[in-house]
């Protein structure tokens, strides 16, 4: 049974202050990406003197947290249940949307972000490429039936365009597209007649030309999905850069106090002691001495000279500061933040000093598992996305194998060529297939496919490599395979 227009607005308000109240966290996460970071802990004179000077300075150790594993997630093909092969068709689709590229889009959202979303809807342009797109988290929202973290039962998708904005309610039976005036847009009043406001100028049905509105949902399900970053059973997901803020923050302050002692107090000062201040004596117009001033001291600087008429004046000097004590504070925060995050130290620090490779495996094994935990439950979402693709297109029995299914990625791992191949042929030696060694190369699905029709190929071209007994055995037909076997003597 569908909602009445008033459940419909009723749920979109709740859903969109939902958000809203998620945005502050997301919109932190994306600015400290982007380096936006303002001077904190510092005392209220430093800020007041220095703020401005160092508006816009950042030593955007973030960006390196979240960029670091989103560089290993590559989803390369997806596999249904019961099937030796990745399913080409439903990958087409993938290209085909540009997820691809916007997969990784999708996997920084989620580090930022703690979450993103993937829509699926049907495209009536085409009826075998549903549209596929990644949502990000301060625009999407998914809401659960009680006591589940996977059964849906409402999505919603936020979007502002000029002082209008534009909701999508996606529900499993019915889709609802409303839209109301942009909160903030209208000269501002109070919450009260705000309040009102809402009430008469609500959220209101949108214009979609012929098509319905509601239109039903021919999927059955709701058509939206919530990649979770470092999901916990009873708390929202945590985002990769959450824990990395205030050391964050603490850095930059250092390196502020750094540059600010390195302009007062880089250099030793000399100083004289036991002597006025050196004067100058002002002339009347007549030669005679009226007064005196003070010399400015900027003048000896400049003339590095300087003339003291004074038995008890003696030259000291302070030495220069120790800007050394700030580097290596500096140094211990960026290591709290590599341990913290499982990011390795010389993609913080830059220093490598003949490492051995068996020292750099060891020393990129947390990001590995932390890449092979994200492979995991984005895994299962994405896993549910291509289920949702083939319900798109009508293909139920392929929705159900899917949703069974396994998702393909590229290995998380750097290895070293040299080293891959031969721990592949030592593989090949003790009887793995070679498609599953290519597979484990790297190669995508579609390329491995590629590369068994080219060593075909090969093979027919090289008739002499089947005679000497070269041709590789899984390019060979069934009958080559048996001229090829040893005979077998017949019992008398």
């Amino acid at each position: 049974m569908g909602l009445t227009m008033a459940q419909a607005t009723t749920l979109a308000d709740q859903l969109v202050g939902e958000l809203q109240s998620r945005a502050g966290e997301a919109r932190q996460g994306v600015d400290y990406y982007r380096g936006a970071h303002p001077l904190r802990f510092a005392s209220a004179p430093f800020r007041a003197h220095f703020e401005k000077q160092y508006a816009g300075f950042s030593d955007n150790w973030v960006q390196v947290v979240a960029d670091s594993p989103v560089e290993r997630l590559t989803v390369t093909g997806v596999k249904a249940a019961g099937e030796e092969r990745a399913d080409a068709d439903l990958w087409g689709v993938w290209q085909r949307n540009g997820l691809d590229a916007d997969s990784q889009l999708g996997f920084l959202g989620a580090g930022t972000s703690a979450r993103c979303f993937v829509l699926v809807w049907g495209d009536p342009d085409d009826e075998e490429t549903p549209e596929v797109s990644f949502e990000d988290a301060r625009q999407a929202i998914v809401a659960y039936e009680p006591g589940s973290r996977r059964k849906r039962r409402a999505a919603l998708k936020c979007w502002q365009d000029g002082g209008r904005e534009f909701v999508t309610l996606y529900l499993r039976d019915e889709v609802w597209k409303l839209e109301r005036a942009a909160p903030g847009t209208g000269p501002q009043k109070s919450a009260a007649l705000a309040a009102v406001d809402d009430l008469f100028h609500g959220f209101s049905l949108r214009d979609t030309g012929h098509a319905p509105n509601p239109q039903p949902n021919p999927m059955g399900i709701v058509p939206m999905v919530e990649l979770p970053n470092r999901p916990l059973l009873a708390d929202p997901p945590i985002s990769d850069v959450s824990g990395v803020i205030a050391m964050q923050d603490a850095v930059n302050l250092l390196w502020s106090q750094l540059f600010t002692a390195s302009d007062f107090a880089s250099f030793p000062q000399r100083l004289v002691l036991g002597a006025e201040a050196p004067k100058t004596p002002i002339l009347d117009e007549n030669g005679q001495v009226v007064g005196s001033r003070p010399v400015p001291l900027d003048k000896f600087a400049i003339d590095r000279v300087l003339w003291i008429e004074s038995q008890t004046a003696q030259a000291t000097s302070w030495p220069s500061a120790n800007l050394s004590a700030y580097t290596e504070v500096i140094e211990v925060g960026v290591g709290h933040i590599a341990a913290q995050t499982r990011t390795p130290q010389h993609y913080l620090i830059g220093k490598m000093a003949n490492l051995s490779g068996d020292a750099l495996v060891q020393a990129e094994t947390g990001l590995v598992k932390k890449c092979e935990e994200k492979m995991l439950w984005f895994g299962v979402a994405l896993r549910e996305v291509f289920r949702l693709i083939a319900l798109a297109r009508g293909e139920t029995g392929r929705a159900r194998a899917l949703a069974g299914g396994q998702m393909l990625w590229s290995d998380a791992e750097s290895r070293n060529q040299a080293q891959a191949a031969d721990a592949l042929l030592k593989l090949k030696q003790i009887g793995f297939p070679f498609e599953w060694l290519a597979l484990r190369y790297g190669l995508s699905p579609t390329e491995v496919v590629d590369l068994l029709e080219m060593r075909e190929r090969e093979a027919e071209l090289d008739p002499a490599a089947t005679i000497l007994g070269t041709r590789p055995r899984d390019a060979m037909t069934p009958d080559d395979q048996d001229d090829d076997a040893e005979p077998v003597e017949e019992a008398a």
